[in-house]
């Protein structure tokens, strides 16, 4: 038992402790207005607290993103759409699966963080395209677009512009701890831990009695 209770501190430590993408040897804070120091089509990131924001720069303190966001598929009123983002909005646009690429200040951007500049370059196996090339691949892919986090993320969009190849190093990193959970046949013994658990404070149901037989032995299968 002191064991299992080990084993689920150690998962939910590297879950909470989880940094999609190091952090970079050099950094650039954002400037105010346009800067000059940055070239259209240059690639940007923005780390938030577990992972990390992507565009292209198109010049003039202008930033293509693809970003998650419900009201496309609710209203057409295209003053109301440029509106920020807000998190409702993009929360729901996740759950929906629904998003855009659009185009916001580098300040609406940045969101107050700092802006990292073509550090991918150093990672990712493909040269990057001539900066206008990457510039008009992301004009061109402006509008609504479908959403996955696993398969159509922010990353895969700025990866496609620059590299001509949509892959996300966030994906992987992601699936990779995943893995790692799904291997590891504690994970069976700890669901159906808690699943036993949750019968007891709830009740024999289905609802409840199903998931706690199905899911530790889906994992001990995996596993």
């Amino acid at each position: 038992m002191l064991s299992l209770w080990t084993f689920l501190v150690q998962k939910v430590t590297l879950l909470t402790q989880l940094t999609l993408c190091p952090e970079p040897q050099e950094e650039r804070a954002p400037q105010q207005g346009p800067p000059s120091a940055l070239r259209r089509g240059d690639l940007l990131e923005v780390p938030r607290t577990i992972f990390t924001h992507f565009g292209i720069y198109l010049g003039d303190g202008r930033v293509a993103h693809l970003i998650p966001d419900i009201l496309p598929a609710l209203t057409r009123d295209k003053a109301l759409i440029r509106i920020v983002i807000s998190n409702t909005r993009l929360i729901c646009g996740c759950m929906y699966k629904c998003a855009t690429v659009r185009v916001d200040t580098l300040e609406d951007f940045a969101y107050g963080a700092r802006i990292l500049v073509n550090r991918m370059d150093s990672v990712i196996k493909a040269p990057p395209l001539p900066n206008e090339e990457v510039a008009k691949r992301a004009e061109r892919m402006l509008g609504s677009t479908p959403y996955s986090l696993l398969w159509n993320n922010c990353e895969h969009f700025v990866t496609h512009c620059r590299y001509g190849s949509a892959v996300s190093r966030q994906t992987d990193k992601f699936c990779e701890v995943l893995k790692s959970l799904i291997q590891d046949q504690r994970s069976a013994l700890a669901s159906g831990l808690l699943g036993i658990i949750s019968n007891i404070y709830f009740g024999i149901a289905p609802s409840t009695t199903v998931p706690t037989v199905l899911i530790p032995f889906t994992l001990w299968m995996a596993g």
